[in-house]
């Protein structure tokens, strides 16, 4: 071994013309900063950047760590190394490169795996994730809001596009009101570093993936949030993006080689228009500008067929599982990245943490196009996305239309759901769709203040979202009737939650700091979560409905032997309910309904006043 390696080293120097009168290599950034012996898959990429390190012999001193190949790039500060690490223990070693006479040491630490993989649990329709934006939900730590030396230091909370200080400790400050809330997952908008210009706020142009953003915290306080959200029984869903970076990454801007990115690093714009990955009548530019286009100019498109940008890709994933013990994982832009590197890399988490749980953005109009994102969907084949958990965008925008209307039999309203739902055999898994009221990107469920006066369309919709099929996600202020319209602005729909921040005029974390419309929706939501909270019923049970009778959509869920009937009236009118056809899920003549407490005979007919909602446990 000890030959191959001088040889390999000898090799390296001739390639690269060392000089003996070379300086000192500097070795600017390592990335991942330190690995884990014991992982499933034995092969660790390290990747070097460096003012002209490449023209360095490279070797390692360990004597179980294997060092395979070392990998040059179009750019000399780069230098890419993989490893075998199937006989490694946990250790530091030494990265050595060598100029002339002179050798850079680049300690590495290998370490112990502190959990196995499958303790990792992911979440499931068990769980209802609350999605925030980090930078808008809480400032615990104004000392952060500026962080010299970054690009963006304007902190202006009048403006919706700037930052707002919103950070880690923020929220961690307030995870009881999340746990008494009765959410149980936690999925946060990205918090890796945006060292970018403008608008860094999102989060969705990374520029260091191994990163959080210091205007949010640190690495050692995200993985303390997590922590600290399990000891709560909550889990921690992260926000990734393969699709594409910060054209402040370093990566971007002092580019490894052109073919890190697509179009050879130079700037042609997606068209948006995902669905030609599965057009069978797509022309091959449909597809290509759709997939390898950029998203913006600031944000260029990774190139996942390059094998080294797909490792990088990879482990960065990994190394957050393993680092910080989350839960899960939200993939933004899913289908605008290359779909065989997507699949590959869905495959490697999963191997390695079996009960994880992934979901991508699916964001497409239609349930036929959305299912062939799922795993094991029967349109996809023989490609298969190995994708436990998309976003059901249609039963999304059908939500927002279906609590307005009136519903009759055939047509408008609740209809909407029940024509909707007949269609889930086009889904691998319909358990595992994401199922959503709205998030960051889209218009609040409530698009106006005033419009939440109504509150019997949010206690119809939220009754819906947490007891039919899949797994729900409410975005944060949901619960206090936060209203917003995308047409305002994307800031508008991620504005500050109220009592965030010190000197707020009113604190909506508590029940005085709330108005009574605000508490009545809070407590609704809160009474619904804990109820769902730990219902196997509700988390594992087969869906059976009906189709629409006298304005009414009626529903079980049943799991061994116990059920929940919900009786939803989608009309402004008072409905008298026949109750003959619905024999077959009504096991008892009367039964306790969940909001009002009262017992409801259930002889022959029920009587429903507008826009009511009975739920029954049976």
């Amino acid at each position: 071994m000890k030959r191959a390696l001088m040889i390999l080293m000898a090799a390296v120097g001739l390639l690269t013309g060392h000089s003996q009168a070379a300086p000192t290599a500097k070795v600017d950034k390592v990335a991942p900063t330190f690995w884990w012996a014991g992982m499933k898959n034995p092969e660790l990429q390290i990747l070097l950047h460096g003012n002209n390190i490449a023209s360095s012999q490279v070797s390692i001193d360990s004597e179980d760590v294997i060092l395979k190949e070392v990998v040059l790039q179009e750019n000399p500060n780069y230098v890419i190394l993989y490893l075998d690490l199937s006989q490694a223990r946990p250790q530091t070693f030494h990265i050595l490169l060598k100029e002339g006479k002179k050798t850079t040491s680049v300690a590495y630490e290998l370490k112990q795996r502190t959990r196995k993989g499958e303790e990792v649990q992911g979440f499931t329709a068990s769980d209802v994730l609350y999605l925030i934006m980090p930078d808008r939900f809480a400032n615990g730590d104004p000392s952060n809001d500026v962080v010299p030396g970054m690009l963006e230091s304007k902190v202006d909370r009048s403006e919706q596009y700037a930052r707002h200080g919103g950070d880690i400790k923020g929220i961690a400050d307030h995870l009881d009101y999340l746990q008494d809330l009765g959410i149980t997952a936690i999925w946060l908008n990205p918090a890796q570093e945006n060292d970018m210009k403008e608008g860094s706020y999102h989060g969705y142009a990374i520029t260091d993936y191994y990163q959080i953003d210091r205007r949010l915290g640190s690495n050692e306080e995200f993985r303390q949030l997590t922590e600290q959200a399990h000891a709560k029984g909550l889990k921690m869903v992260m926000d990734m993006i393969f699709n594409h970076c910060g054209s402040e990454n370093y990566l971007f801007k002092d580019k490894p080689s052109l073919d890190w990115f697509n179009f050879r690093s130079s700037y042609v714009q997606t068209s948006y228009k995902t669905a030609s990955v599965q057009d069978t009548h797509a022309a091959d530019y449909e597809r290509r500008i759709a997939t390898d286009g950029w998203f913006t100019e600031s944000m260029p498109d990774f190139n996942q067929r390059n094998r080294h940008v797909a490792r990088y890709l990879i482990q960065s994933s990994l190394w957050w599982v393993e680092y910080a013990g989350i839960n899960g994982i939200r993939q933004d832009t899913h289908p605008y990245a290359d779909f065989d590197f997507m699949s590959q890399w869905c495959q490697e988490v999963l191997n390695e943490y079996p009960n994880f749980n992934i979901v991508g953005e699916t964001w497409l109009n239609s349930n036929v196009l959305v299912s062939f994102w799922q795993k094991d969907s029967k349109l996809a084949a023989p490609r298969n996305s190995h994708l436990p958990t998309v976003m059901d965008f249609p039963l999304n925008a059908l939500m927002n239309m279906a609590f307005d209307e009136e519903t009759t039999e055939w047509a408008g309203g609740l209809y909407r759901l029940y024509d909707y739902l007949t269609q889930d055999f086009v889904y691998a898994d319909p358990m595992n769709l994401l199922t959503f009221l709205d998030n960051h990107d889209t218009a609040r469920f409530y698009k106006k203040d005033e419009d939440t006066r109504n509150l019997n369309r949010y206690k119809q919709a939220l009754t819906f979202l947490l007891t039919t099929r899949g797994i729900p996600q409410i975005y944060y202020g949901t619960e206090i009737l936060m209203a917003a319209d995308k047409s305002e602005g994307d800031g508008m729909l991620r504005r500050d939650f109220p009592g965030g921040w010190a000197g707020d005029t009113a604190n909506c974390f508590t029940a005085q700091g709330r108005t009574a419309l605000q508490n009545e929706a809070f407590d609704f939501t809160r009474r619904l979560l804990q109820w769902r909270k730990g219902n196997e019923v509700i988390a594992k049970g087969n869906l059976k409905h009906f189709s629409i009778f006298s304005g009414t959509y009626v529903y079980e869920r049943s799991y061994q032997g116990r059920s929940v009937v919900v009786m939803m009236n989608g009309t402004d009118a008072e409905q008298t309910l026949d109750l003959t056809p619905f024999q077959e899920v009504l096991p008892r003549r009367e039964a306790v309904d969940f909001f009002t407490g009262k017992t409801v005979q259930l002889e022959q007919n029920v009587v429903l006043q507008p826009r009511q909602t009975l739920l029954l446990s049976f």
